[in-house]
């Protein structure tokens, strides 16, 4: 399926219901529908040839929905670009995906502004809403861009395995990479989430999370216009904006990262009553900390759980819905039903159940590959036969149930010894007063590498590093038992909340050599 198919049928079923909800802003299915067919329009008359790049680096607001379903239908590819890039990585960003034109919130205009200059591809630059400080020369407005286009769809023969949209990898382990995919990878994504979501027409989709990223854009926004659900953007995010939401929009179904569940269970306004048209919640993006879970069950009841697995270069691989509670607490699920699943042994081989092995995904949910990066997408796809290598290390129970030990680069060689991070977060974990841990590996000249932790409290508690020493004494044996444990007060992360493990790390690490 074509991803502006989606729209234009959701838009013939519910025209006038609204499609997305910004405060006081509304556009209905039919004038998203419109608006998409103008921006694809205005794309093309640009004289911009098939599959050229087009950027946008903005906020949740509703000119997002438009940008993303126009691109979709102009041939051209969309490029996704995180508000949260410093100027250095904006500019590599820019320059690296060969983006032509930009779209750009004018909020962010003065700080996308400054490296314009040094991204020489760039021809054309739109701004969509009030800028802040002075337009580049060329730029124009959204509404200018548009306005004289006509409402109707573009003539232009598209085809489903064309070239659709590119998302930036969070950059945990270094540089981001482009992730290129095609219409119908992300159709099944999309299908993937409806179902295993069990999102509806009657659904009002809360958008958490930045639209930059697979998670709110291919695993939330695009399954909801796919169904016929409302989506309001809660931008930018807080727990109270979350509650008010819905209270005053109704809301059903949202997704979030765990940072964001951990602080709603943190808040007085997580309870029934404040939440009680509230009865879908999927996770993802790093792990969920098995108390958020009982946390949020204990406290809404009618809040059914789905903590979903994959990448954005695979989409969704796994679910594991809320009747599988709590008995697989912990796991991340089955495999998602019209996806392929498998682990492999470092010799290709298969592994069996209860086994380690690398987490592998095939199907036509699978990118296209790294946007000009042959050695990365060669290395991913090493195994051939459609698999992609996901770098995630986990195990299978007999029921067919996926737990994840821990990425394969953040494994730990300490003394001959292989040592998974998660399997001591878990540990520590079990400390009331822990939020967030990392754990990662250190320098050490006898060792070569040893565990160090990295330990957020939740708000008012209290923990001296000795204890939790103590506590991993008492569950670990002694050479995967933290050497160094530090309180922090706050985890540097990716947009999407994973904590970035590589930071932490690369300070012990100057001038030495990390092998594993």
């Amino acid at each position: 399926m074509l991803t502006g198919d989606q729209l234009r049928r959701s838009a013939e079923r519910f025209p006038h219901k609204p499609a997305i909800i910004c405060g006081p802003e509304r556009l209905t299915y039919a004038q998203l529908d419109d608006a998409a067919n103008r921006f694809a329009r205005a794309l093309l008359a640009t004289g911009a040839p098939p599959q050229a790049k087009v950027a946008i680096v903005s906020r949740n607001l509703p000119h997002y929905g438009v940008v993303f379903y126009g691109a979709a239908r102009s041939g051209l590819v969309l490029v996704n670009v995180s508000i949260q890039y410093a100027a250095p990585e904006l500019r590599y960003v820019l320059n690296q995906s060969d983006a032509e034109i930009l779209v750009v919130d004018g909020a962010l205009l003065a700080r996308v502004a400054e490296v314009l200059p040094e991204c020489p591809k760039l021809r054309l630059v739109v701004v969509a809403g009030p800028g802040s400080g002075p337009w580049p020369s060329g730029a124009v407005s959204l509404e200018a861009f548009t306005g004289c286009q006509a409402a109707s769809p573009p003539a232009i023969a598209l085809d489903e395995r064309d070239p659709f949209c590119m998302t930036y990898t969070g950059g945990t382990t270094g540089r981001p990479k482009g992730v290129l995919c095609s219409h119908r990878a992300r159709a099944v994504t999309a299908l993937t989430v409806a179902v295993e979501e069990a999102l509806d027409e009657r659904d009002v989709v809360a958008i958490v999370t930045p639209m930059s990223h697979v998670a709110a854009l291919n695993i939330m926004f695009q399954p909801a216009i796919l169904v016929g659900a409302t989506c309001v953007l809660v931008t930018p995010w807080s727990v109270n904006d979350f509650v008010a939401a819905v209270a005053q929009e109704g809301v059903t179904a949202a997704f979030m990262v765990p940072t964001q569940a951990n602080q709603l269970v943190g808040s007085p306004a997580c309870s029934a009553q404040h939440l009680r048209t509230w009865t879908k919640l999927s996770f993802a993006g790093a792990p969920m900390p098995d108390w958020v879970q009982r946390e949020l069950m204990t406290r809404l009841p009618a809040l059914r759980l789905t903590q979903i697995y994959g990448q954005s270069e695979v989409g969704v691989l796994t679910s594991l819905r809320h009747w599988d509670l709590p008995g697989k607490l912990g796991s991340v699920g089955r495999q998602a039903f019209n996806v392929d699943l498998a682990l492999f042994r470092p010799d290709g081989t298969e592994a069996g159940v209860g086994e380690p092995g690398e987490v592998a995904g095939r199907g036509d949910n699978v990118m296209l590959g790294y946007h000009d990066e042959p050695e990365q997408t060669a290395e991913v796809f090493r195994l051939g036969g459609g698999w992609l290598l996901t770098g995630d290390v986990g195990v299978r129970d007999a029921d067919g149930f996926l737990t994840l030990i821990d990425r394969a680069k953040d494994m730990l060689i300490s003394g001959g010894e292989n040592i998974y991070p998660k399997q001591i977060e878990d540990v520590i974990y079990q400390l009331d007063a822990v939020a967030e841990c990392a754990v990662f590996g250190i320098p050490d000249d006898t060792w070569g590498e040893v565990p160090a932790a990295f330990v957020l409290l939740r708000p008012g508690a209290t923990l001296e590093p000795e204890a939790v020493i103590e506590h991993c004494r008492r569950s670990l044996a002694e050479f995967k038992r933290p050497r160094l444990v530090r309180l922090v007060t706050e985890f540097p992360k990716t947009p999407i909340g994973k904590i970035q493990k590589n930071l932490l790390r690369e300070p012990f690490w100057a001038g030495r050599s990390r092998r594993i």
